[in-house]
């Protein structure tokens, strides 16, 4: 544990690691034309795409966890750089779909390698990207990420305990 880390609490780690990975993958996708918060976006999109979905702006929000108002943002500007592509829903004309260009298909595959061997790097101390240590941080991620949050909740825990 570094020494800027010892006594921590595990919401301080969790941002600190957020912050660190967030800016290494901006780092390392930058060449490419890319920020992290639009490689999140194609790479979803690539993976949905791979199960045969073609998701709404909606559904990609919801799905990488970015608030709609962004997405929509995030896909205009990949949409102007040739990446993505924007359509309105043939059963929905509210909900706009989203679809990667060939160009977009060839940037995320190019990312998506690079970002690999990125995360490659920040497993190495876990063991890799396919160590059990690793599989079992990926299994408490997931249920933090599942675990309910109402900060207003908490507030009124708080209260009446005082």
């Amino acid at each position: 544990m570094s020494k800027g880390s010892e006594g921590a609490t595990p919401g301080f780690l969790v941002w600190r690691l957020s912050m660190k990975w967030r800016t290494a993958v901006d780092r390392a996708v930058a060449p490419l034309g890319l920020t992290h918060a639009q490689y999140s976006l194609v790479a979803s999109l690539h993976g949905m795409h791979r199960t045969g979905e073609r998701p709404s702006q909606r559904r990609l929000a919801d799905h990488t966890g970015l608030e709609p108002l962004y997405v929509s943002k995030l896909a205009r500007s990949l949409e102007s750089a040739g990446l993505v592509t924007r359509e309105r829903d043939p059963r929905d004309p509210r909900a706009v779909q989203l679809a990667l260009t060939e160009q977009g298909r060839e940037t995320t595959r190019r990312a998506i390698e690079v970002v690999h061997a990125l995360l490659e790097q920040l497993l190495a101390p876990l063991g890799g990207l396919d160590s059990e240590r690793t599989h079992g941080l990926a299994r408490d991620l997931a249920a933090l990420l599942d675990a309910p949050l109402d900060p207003s909740h908490e507030n009124e825990n708080r209260q009446e305990q005082s």
